[in-house]
């Protein structure tokens, strides 16, 4: 009974301590992130080709290691041979979840098209702008893309140079979409205007509008989803303490009493 106890006490603090240990984890994936764009953007591949090979080579013993630590924080509070297997526990939980990181290599694919997410509405509108200005299809996709930057501006100037070239327009949009489910709207939508013949600036403009409209809901979700995460160290840490210190006594209490009565 009293192993039970030390356990249900140390599960608060175990808590705090293995978020505590992996927290760091998090900011250097954050930082390696954006080593990744920074190296992308500017070009020096140097720089990408170091930070990749520092994060394969860190990534393992960073992840053991911080498995160990959060296991010996939780062993010595615990204390005992429950707190050894109590350890044991928490430091396999946390290696495996840590071991769901994406590599460096997802992480900079994911950052790519949430940037490109970013440029659609833009691009869209100097796209329709372009266009209805009576000037070439494969002129104005290349001035977009040399005017919006990286991820999406590279991209746009291929399919400019494509579309000089004679390549369907209906391929390239549609392989562009396929490639990167950021700019599938975009793709289908010139993909329509291409088959029926339509002027694309008033489809281009609404979509500019809905990917800006669709951006603020996600931004707002975020922010209501952030303040009820916000409650949960404080319901992990002190419910479980007024349960051990409020009720747990009062229960024990009439226990014994009935027992007594009895």
């Amino acid at each position: 009974m009293r192993g039970v106890q030390w356990v249900l006490a140390g599960l608060p603090v175990a808590a705090v301590v293995a978020a505590a240990a992996v927290m760091p984890m998090r900011r250097w994936a954050g930082r390696r992130a954006f080593a990744w764009e920074r190296a992308r953007e500017e070009g020096w591949e140097a720089e990408r080709e170091r930070t990749g090979a520092r994060a394969r080579g860190v990534g393992p013993r960073r992840r053991a290691a911080v498995a160990v630590g959060a296991g010996l924080a939780v062993a010595v509070l615990v204390g005992g041979g429950v707190g050894a297997v109590a350890g044991v526990l928490a430091a396999v939980g946390v290696f495996r979840w840590s071991a769901r990181a994406r590599s460096p290599t997802d992480r900079r694919a994911a950052l790519e098209e949430e940037v490109m997410l970013r440029q659609l509405p833009l691009g869209a509108e100097l796209l329709a702008a372009c266009l209805g200005s009576a000037a070439l299809p494969s002129a104005a996709v290349s001035a977009v893309g040399r005017s919006v930057g990286v991820p999406l501006g590279p991209r746009l100037v291929a399919i400019g140079a494509e579309l000089a070239l004679g390549a369907p327009p209906e391929l390239c949009w549609t392989r562009l979409g396929e490639q990167h489910p950021s700019l599938a709207p975009l793709a289908r939508c010139l993909v329509r205007t291409s088959l029926s013949g339509a002027p694309a600036a008033g489809p281009l403009i609404g979509l500019a509008q809905a990917q800006r409209a669709a951006a603020a809901r996600a931004a707002h979700a975020r922010v209501r989803r952030a303040a009820v995460l916000a409650t949960a160290p404080l319901g992990l840490c002190f419910l479980p303490a007024f349960v051990l210190v409020g009720v747990v006594p009062v229960v024990i209490g009439l226990t014994s009493r009935f027992a007594q009565a009895m």
